[in-house]
């Protein structure tokens, strides 16, 4: 199978329309517009002097000297928690956390919070490390991340379980039977509710479901969290794509998720990553480029499709968004609801970590 990836998030606020980036209507369910805030960004930066001795090398690295990039977020505690992915130079994955009192501003913990180890799942992350986290509250209590780990051949959509963020069980990849355990996945945005300032899973039709891909937008889906099933044709026994590139537009290329998956009265709200196609493309923008939009799920049917955001409603326009590691990004997977406001985390170039706010 063919990069069995996509997904992506999206967020309501009210039923009222707002202008994007592009200057055109956005439709009434998708999530206000997002204001980037120039006057601090970006909030995160590679930085030499901080080191850890990693276990599997068994030295100190200095974890992240080349990028910081692609952060998740939660509130706990009446504090922004942001867990970011951090490169070496040699360019080995590992997840740092950075806690803010305001969302705006970050202290950085001195080490990794997760990383390759030498633990069962060294096989699949010793090289490239864990990638891309997006965590999830559990409704019984403590959280669970999805990543992505490197192998530096495959990448394959893992996830992880923790109360205290500093002891972590290490579950395996999210599809583990033979059919897929060797296929390359990746991006898992779980269904949520909001409680409050907490981003819950939530069952739809007694399941529990998870958006992934970054070609398609695939599916899967559990009863409890810990076990995680394809959702395929029942005939063809394929995996079905729920979310498709589209030629001519900004999405032409890919479609990856961002952030969870938000539950509310109109459907389920996915912001999505996507690039752009060499040819066939959104010709206002460089091939390539990273923007994001957002896509509406039917609430009792989380696979079926019912509306789709014409335009990118973040796209790079700053200097740190235009050039880095991979030039033209903006890549969303953070998003938290704190102190009334919408905030929303994303790695720029993949090479830095920026803030945007929706607008009131």
């Amino acid at each position: 199978m063919k990069n069995i990836l996509l997904l992506s998030m999206i967020l309501t606020l009210a039923a009222c329309n707002f202008s994007n980036t592009t200057g055109k209507s956005q439709a009434a369910w998708a999530f206000k517009e997002f204001v980037k805030v120039d006057s601090v960004n970006p909030i995160l930066l590679p930085d030499t002097s901080y080191s850890f001795t990693c276990p599997v090398q068994n030295k100190v690295v200095h974890w992240q000297s080349k990028n910081v990039l692609n952060p998740t977020a939660f509130v706990k505690d009446g504090k922004v928690y942001l867990l970011f992915r951090a490169q070496d130079t040699a360019m080995t994955s590992r997840v740092g956390l950075a806690i803010s009192e305001d969302g705006i501003h970050f202290k950085k913990q001195a080490a990794p919070v997760f990383y390759p180890a030498q633990d069962s799942l060294l096989k699949y992350e010793g090289k490239g490390g864990v990638e891309d986290p997006r965590i999830v509250a559990m409704p019984d209590g403590g959280y669970l991340l999805t990543y992505t780990s490197y192998d530096g051949k495959t990448a394959r959509l893992c996830f992880a379980t923790t109360q205290d963020l500093i002891h972590w069980e290490k579950r395996g990849p999210v599809l583990q039977s033979e059919k897929y355990i060797n296929s390359w996945s990746k991006s898992g945005a779980i269904v949520v509710e909001q409680v409050g300032e907490k981003m819950v899973a939530k069952k739809v039709n007694g399941k529990y479901w998870m958006y992934f891909g970054d070609t398609d937008l695939f599916m899967a889906n559990s009863n409890d969290l810990l076990h995680w099933d394809a959702l395929e044709n029942s005939e063809s026994q394929k995996i079905i794509s729920v979310l498709q590139p589209r030629p001519g537009y900004f999405d032409s290329r890919l479609v990856e998720p961002g952030p969870y998956a938000l539950y509310t009265n109109n459907g389920i709200v996915l912001i999505y990553n996507s690039s752009n196609a060499a040819n066939n493309n959104d010709t206002s923008q460089p091939k390539y480029t990273y923007a994001a939009g957002q896509v509406l799920f039917d609430k009792n049917a989380p696979y079926k499709l019912l509306d789709r955001s014409a335009n990118y409603f973040i796209h790079p326009d700053k200097p740190y968004e235009l050039k880095g590691e991979v030039n033209n990004v903006c890549f969303v997977e953070g998003l938290v609801f704190f102190k009334n406001r919408w905030i929303l985390y994303y790695g720029t170039a993949d090479s830095k970590i920026a803030v945007a706010i929706a607008k009131p």
